[in-house]
């Protein structure tokens, strides 16, 4: 498979997977061609659940775009953390319900077995920052530099792997602990 056709599918796969919803979310990947990075990202404001091939927006590392329409929102959040990480690959930007309530209340997601080695607690949460912003890439990046997951605060979700397929399975591994964590939570209230 190419670098669209793994958008295309993992952009399918999180959203049957309910991880998005909508029109929200985004998938990119880096390929390096020519000495040089090229981003393939999801377009804004477009289902993936519904993208073809001539959506998906191709621009190079400072973002610029080389063939396609309007990248995702996100495109500078996915860009800075390229910039700050050589081993990423893929991304996958999620506004799964479980993983994304944690978002927005006062508890932390814990590590679970299942997810690579256990060498922090939690998963790191960072400050609201606006959607999109400059400020967003810039605090993501640097909380990326040695996690391959992130919380954004009354956002979502944000993983990474050294291919598109491990950070969208990476996400609904997320996802999957944090329903667990959630319904262990009304639980133990009962």
């Amino acid at each position: 498979m190419n670098l669209v056709e793994n958008i295309l599918s993992i952009s399918k796969y999180v959203f049957e997977r309910n991880l998005v919803l909508g029109k929200a979310g985004n998938v990119s990947g880096r390929k390096r061609e020519n000495d040089e990075d090229l981003i393939a990202i999801t377009p804004t404001l477009k289902s993936l659940n519904r993208l073809k091939e001539e959506d998906i927006v191709l621009t190079n590392i400072d973002g610029d775009v080389l063939i396609g329409g309007v990248p995702s929102s996100e495109l500078q959040m996915h860009l800075a953390i390229y910039k700050e990480r050589e081993d990423v690959n893929g991304i996958v930007h999620t506004h799964s319900p479980y993983a994304t309530g944690f978002s927005f209340s006062n508890f932390n997601l814990k590590r679970l077995e299942g997810f690579g080695k256990i060498e922090k607690e939690y998963i790191k949460k960072i400050p609201y920052k606006i959607p999109g912003s400059h400020e967003l890439a810039k605090h993501a990046s640097i909380a990326l530099k040695n996690d391959d997951v992130l919380i954004l605060e009354n956002h979502g979700i944000v993983a990474l792997g050294s291919t598109i397929e491990e950070a969208g399975d990476l996400v609904e591994f997320v996802e999957g602990i944090a329903k667990t964590q959630f319904i262990s939570k009304l639980l133990n209230r009962l």
